[in-house]
C-alpha cells in the first residue's frame, strides 16, 4: 500500500435498528515506502533506509493458554534477539474458584486477567535484557492471544472479577477459549439461526462454536443476570491487553469477524438475538460494537503507565491485536491463496488465505482481510492435539514405562515415540478418535469424546500414544478434504508451534496427507508474527505482505510422504472415517448422552453436603500439555 495516511472504513451494526453508522479507525501515518514498496521505508519510525547503521526495533508478545512469551525483533530481517517468558500465576483456574474454593461445574475454563498484564510486567523486560538492545531504538509493539477468550469489564475496561462485590461470581472472570459450558446456548443459536436462514451461519461452516463471544454471552446473561447487567464492554483479550498498552479500547477485525459473527459490517440483529432470550436483544449494540481496527494497523501509543511496566518507550506504537494463530501465517510468509498454517500446540488451529469466497463445512470461519489485506481468511481447527498427548502421558501409562524413559535419558513422550516408531504403520491394531477436547472441525461439537479402538490385552502404552498421535493427523487430514472439495485448495501445508519438535509426529502429518510439510523456522511464530504486525503498526513497511517477506521465516517442503505408508494411513484414515461419521454424524449418540450423565452426577456432587472430590486435576494436564511439546 502505497499512500502515506488511509482510514478504514468499517460498516458497522446500527445502534438503534433503523440506523445505519460508519466507524472511522484512523490508521497511524506511516512513512513513505521506497520505491520498490518491498522493504523498509525509508524516515519516519521505521528503520533507517538500507546501508545505514541504526537499526530499529519491535517487541511481540504471544499470550498462550499457561503463559506469555515475548520476543524482540530486529525490523530489518526478522532476527529475533531476546526473548522472555512468563507463567500465568493462576494458569487454567477449571476445578476451584481463586479466593473462594468454590467447585466449578464441568467444561469450565476461567483465568484471572491480572496474569495477563504481569506478562508485560515481567516477559518483555527479560527478553530487552537478553536482546541488549537499547530499549530507545524500539519502535512498536505487537500482541496476540488465543481466542475466544473474553473479559467482562466496566466502562474503563476494569475487569469484573477484580471489583469486591463480584471478586465471588465465576462469570466475573475471564472465560478462556477452551470453556465450552455454552454448549447448550450454541445449540441454540445454531438452531434459530438455520431456522431463520440467517446468511451468515454458512460463513461459519453452519454452526458456531460454544466457544465464541455470543454463546458465551447469553450464557452469562442467563446464568449470572446481576454480573450481564454490569457488564459495560464484552472484551476479548486480545483487545483488553491492547487497551492495557494504549489506553484505547479498538477491537481487532479479525476476533470480531471469527468469533464475534461480524459479517458484512453487521453482527446478528436485535430480532435474531430477542428471539434467543429477550433480554439478550441489545446485547450487540450495547456490549460488543465498538471501534473496530484492521490488522497491522495503530490502535493507539504506548502509555506512561505501561512504558513503566515494559521498559519499552513511552509514545512508541501499539499495534491492533489479533489471534495467536492467524498472527502466525506472516512469519511463516504463509500470504498468499492455498498456504494452509497449522499452529499445533495443546490445540492446533488451521488458518488460510483465499482469492474467492467458499462456504466450507465445519470452518470456524471465513472473514474478508481475516489474515491479510485483500483475501479472504480461513480457520479451521482442532480442540485437542498436544492437550490429548498430555493427558495420555499424565494418566495411562504404567510406572514401568516412566522408568524405562528415566533409564534411557528421556522424558516419557519421546521415550512413547521411539518405541511406537519402531512399529510399521497398523502394526498396533489401533485407530482413534481425537475428541477429548471434542470436536472443533469440522463436526463443531464440544459434547464428542476421545475413542480408542482395537485395544487388547497386548495394546501396549506405545501402540495407544501412536494411535492418537495418528489420530490428529487424521483429524487435520478431514480438515484439508473439506477444503478441497468445497473448491478452496490447500496448495501447502506449513507446521508451526511446540509440536514441530516430535519429527515422527511431522513425518506421520505428511504421510497421512500425502503432502509435503513445511515448517516455519522460529520456535516463536506468535510471538514473531506479532513483531511483524507491529512493525506495520510503526510504518517500518508499507503492508503485512512486505513485511512478512522481509521478516518472516520457513523452510520449504521439510517432511516429504513416504508413499508405502501413505498407502498403509489411506486404509487407517477409511477406518477413521467411519468412526468419524458414526459417532459424529448421528450414527450413534452416545457421547452426547454420557457427556449429559457426567454433568448430572457432577452437579448432584456439587451441591451443600457433598464431600465429593472426583474431578481430576485438569491445571496439571494442562501444564503437562506443554511436555507434549517437547517430545522426540
Amino acid at each position: 500500500m502505497a499512500e502515506c495516511e488511509r482510514s478504514l472504513s468499517v460498516r458497522g451494526p446500527p445502534a438503534h435498528p433503523d440506523d445505519e453508522e460508519v466507524i472511522m479507525v484512523d490508521h497511524v501515518p506511516p512513512a513513505t515506502p521506497d520505491e520498490t514498496g518491498d522493504g523498509p521505508v525509508a524516515g519516519g519510525s521505521g528503520p533507517t533506509a538500507p546501508g545505514a547503521s541504526t537499526e530499529t526495533y519491535v517487541v511481540g508478545v504471544d499470550y498462550g493458554t499457561l503463559s506469555g512469551r515475548a520476543v524482540v525483533v530486529r525490523v530489518s530481517d526478522g532476527a529475533e534477539l531476546g526473548a522472555g517468558v512468563f507463567e500465568y500465576p493462576h494458569a487454567v483456574v477449571d476445578t476451584t474458584l481463586p479466593g473462594t474454593g468454590e467447585r466449578l461445574p464441568a467444561d469450565w475454563a476461567l483465568q484471572v486477567p491480572s496474569d495477563y498484564v504481569d506478562v508485560l510486567k515481567n516477559a518483555v523486560p527479560e527478553a530487552l535484557a537478553a536482546s541488549g538492545v537499547d530499549p530507545a531504538a524500539v519502535v512498536g509493539i505487537g500482541t496476540d492471544f488465543t481466542a475466544c477468550t473474553m473479559v467482562p469489564t466496566t466502562a474503563d475496561g476494569t475487569p469484573l472479577n477484580e471489583l469486591e462485590r463480584f471478586a465471588s461470581h465465576p462469570h466475573a472472570f475471564v472465560k478462556l477459549w477452551r470453556h465450552h459450558a455454552a454448549q447448550g446456548q450454541a445449540d441454540r443459536i445454531n438452531e434459530l439461526a438455520a431456522e431463520r436462514g440467517e446468511s451468515w451461519l454458512p460463513r461459519y461452516g453452519g454452526l458456531i462454536s460454544s466457544e465464541w463471544e455470543f454463546a458465551k454471552g447469553l450464557q452469562l446473561l442467563e446464568e449470572d443476570p446481576e454480573v450481564y447487567a454490569a457488564t459495560e464492554h464484552w472484551v476479548e483479550a486480545a483487545d483488553w491487553i491492547v487497551w492495557q498498552l494504549s489506553g484505547r479500547y479498538v477491537r481487532n477485525a479479525c476476533t470480531a469477524g471469527y468469533k464475534g459473527i461480524y459479517q458484512d459490517g453487521e453482527y446478528p440483529s436485535r430480532e435474531f438475538l430477542a428471539a434467543l432470550n429477550p433480554d439478550f436483544a441489545d446485547f450487540a449494540e450495547t456490549k460488543v460494537v465498538h471501534e473496530i481496527g484492521a490488522l497491522g494497523d495503530s490502535a493507539g501509543t504506548l502509555t506512561a503507565e505501561a512504558a513503566g511496566w515494559t521498559g519499552l518507550p513511552e509514545g512508541i506504537a501499539v499495534a491492533v491485536g489479533n489471534v495467536d494463530a492467524h498472527v502466525t501465517a506472516p512469519a511463516a510468509k504463509a500470504t498468499q491463496p492455498g498456504q494452509m498454517v497449522a499452529i499445533m500446540g495443546t490445540s492446533t488451529c488451521h488458518v488460510m488465505n483465499g482469492d474467492k469466497l467458499a462456504e466450507v463445512p465445519g470452518m470456524c470461519g471465513v472473514v474478508d482481510g481475516g489474515i491479510v489485506d485483500g483475501l479472504y481468511g480461513y480457520e479451521a481447527g482442532q480442540s485437542g492435539v498436544g492437550d490429548i498427548f498430555a493427558w495420555y502421558v499424565k494418566n495411562q501409562v504404567p510406572q514401568s514405562a516412566v522408568d524405562d524413559a528415566t533409564a534411557a535419558g528421556k522424558s516419557v513422550h519421546q521415550h512413547l515415540t521411539d518405541v511406537a516408531y519402531e512399529q510399521l504403520v497398523g502394526a498396533h491394531g489401533l485407530v482413534a478418535l481425537d475428541w477429548h477436547s471434542g470436536n472443533r472441525s469440522v463436526l463443531v461439537d464440544h459434547e464428542l469424546s476421545g475413542v480408542i479402538v482395537g485395544q487388547t490385552l497386548a495394546t501396549s502404552p506405545a501402540d495407544g500414544y501412536r494411535a492418537l498421535l495418528e489420530a490428529t493427523a487424521f483429524g487435520t487430514r478431514r480438515i484439508v478434504q473439506a477444503f478441497d472439495e468445497s473448491g478452496v485448495p490447500v496448495t501447502e501445508f506449513i507446521a508451526a508451534g511446540g509440536l514441530l519438535k516430535n519429527k515422527h509426529l511431522m513425518q506421520t502429518y505428511s504421510d497421512v496427507l500425502r503432502m509435503p510439510i513445511s515448517t516455519i523456522t522460529s520456535e516463536q511464530g506468535p510471538a514473531l508474527g506479532s513483531a511483524i504486525h507491529a512493525a506495520v503498526a510503526a510504518g517500518a513497511y508499507a503492508d503485512i505482505r512486505a513485511a512478512a517477506e522481509a521478516m518472516g521465516s520457513v523452510e520449504r517442503a521439510t517432511y516429504t510422504p513416504d508413499p508405502a505408508n501413505a498407502d498403509a494411513y489411506d486404509a487407517l484414515y477409511a477406518e477413521y472415517l467411519l468412526l468419524h461419521d458414526w459417532f459424529g454424524r448421528g450414527g450413534n449418540d452416545v457421547m452426547h448422552r454420557l457427556r449429559a450423565m457426567r454433568r448430572e452426577a457432577t452437579r448432584a456432587s456439587s451441591a451443600p453436603g457433598s464431600d465429593s472430590d472426583s474431578d481430576s486435576d485438569s491445571d496439571s494436564v494442562e501444564q503437562a500439555a506443554v511436555d507434549a511439546e517437547v517430545s522426540a
